[in-house]
């Protein structure tokens, strides 16, 4: 989410609990407008009409399901950031190891805001900013990141750094060649490494 666009939220009741836990499945399985209400409901032991009256539409089951996706990835790459060691190249590299762990235990079909992006390409859609807003606010960290080792040509050291690791999950989705995200950990160890100038 952008600094200025937060989507609405609803509070979780026990059921609506397990109907996010549903369609966080199902729509990561099979893809969002291939899962419908009548599934999620049936899958969370709950009737349409609780579906609709703790969530109103299946936008915003969408919303929650990303919304929560996000929550929980970054506070899973806030435990690697805080466990790094100190040194930037370090913490940057901390990155990559996050999303490795995170891949191999929840994202077996690659990245689920990419995926949701190329279902929910419209602006007007309220997971949008969601979807987008991640991927800002990882560019951020890079950024960040990248300004305690190079000042001066941070923004290009981020946004390298961002295409690596994004590369990394789209290709690790795709499954076309073995362990892309720590391949790309090696490609970025290397890249700080080098000398700049």
């Amino acid at each position: 989410m952008g600094a200025t666009e937060k989507p609405r939220r609803i509070t979780m009741t026990p059921a609506a609990l397990r109907v996010l836990e549903a369609a966080a499945r199902l729509f990561y399985e099979r893809g969002i407008h291939a899962v419908g209400v009548d599934l999620i409901a049936a899958e969370a032991g709950v009737t349409k009409k609780t579906l609709y009256d703790r969530f109103g539409s299946k936008e915003q089951i969408v919303v929650e399901y990303l919304a929560d996706r996000d929550e929980r990835w970054r506070a899973f790459l806030d435990q690697y950031l805080a466990a790094a060691d100190p040194a930037p190249s370090a913490r940057v590299l901390a990155v990559f190891d996050a999303s490795h762990a995170w891949s191999s235990e929840h994202s077996s079909k690659g990245c689920s805001m990419v995926n949701a992006h190329a279902e929910i390409s419209d602006p007007s859609h309220p997971a949008h900013p969601i979807i987008t807003g991640q991927k800002q606010w990882m560019l951020d960290l890079f950024t960040r990141l990248a300004g305690d080792i190079t000042p001066g040509q941070a923004d290009r050291l981020a946004r390298t750094l961002m295409l690596l690791h994004e590369g990394a999950l789209v290709a690790h989705g795709l499954n076309i060649f073995p362990d892309p995200i720590p391949h790309a950990r090696e490609q970025a160890q290397a890249l700080l490494a080098a000398p700049s100038g």
